[in-house]
């Protein structure tokens, strides 16, 4: 496998020639087009992604390992295929509307000014994890996690009490309507 150090790329359209396969490692990728990339059995591994386009990016197996992301589209991205050894990931200013992370441990994962549109959280571990300032309007959260996780900055979102782990977790008047929806109550 090949091992890719220390290495920046720019501007680099990947969707239009062989990404190549291997393990990265500390390198920056910054306004990069990824779209449709098959990233499969590839490892990134204290890696950044910059504004980028990552939409409908394939990552069977792929290994994200101290990962960040920031001001990148991410657009229909199922994780759910990702490699979850040692598996952390940050997100900050991403759009990462219809993607899954449905069963994936993602404890203590920070989400920042982030549109999370119909994401599918389904069975996931976010317990301890931040939700700061992002749009969940539709996103799907079916027996997950979310112990000690803070949504006090969240909005848009839905969640069934009954359905998902909240013990701990934080909300902030202004979005409390989320949690209680399905009561059909009214709070002024």
């Amino acid at each position: 496998m090949n091992l890719i150090e220390g290495e920046s790329f720019v501007n680099q359209d990947f969707s239009k020639s062989t990404f190549k396969l291997g393990e990265y490692e500390n390198c920056v990728f910054r306004i990069c087009n990824f779209s449709a990339v098959d990233l499969s059995n590839v490892e990134f591994l204290e890696c950044g992604f910059v504004g980028c386009d990552l939409s409908t990016i394939v990552v069977n197996k792929t290994a994200f390992k101290d990962v960040r992301f920031e001001d990148c589209k991410i657009l229909g991205v199922q994780f759910i295929h990702v490699n979850p050894f040692l598996l952390e990931m940050a997100f900050s200013s991403c759009m990462l509307n219809d993607s899954g992370f449905t069963n994936l441990n993602l404890k203590g994962i920070h989400f920042k000014g982030c549109s999370m549109k119909s994401v599918d959280f389904g069975g996931a571990n976010i317990s301890k994890s931040v939700l700061d300032n992002c749009d969940l309007l539709g996103a799907l959260f079916e027996r997950t996690n979310l112990e000690k996780a803070d949504f006090s900055t969240a909005y848009n979102f839905q969640l069934d009490p009954d359905e998902n782990k909240l013990k701990g977790a934080k909300f902030s008047k202004d979005n409390v309507e989320g949690l209680l929806g399905k009561y059909k109550v009214k709070i002024q």
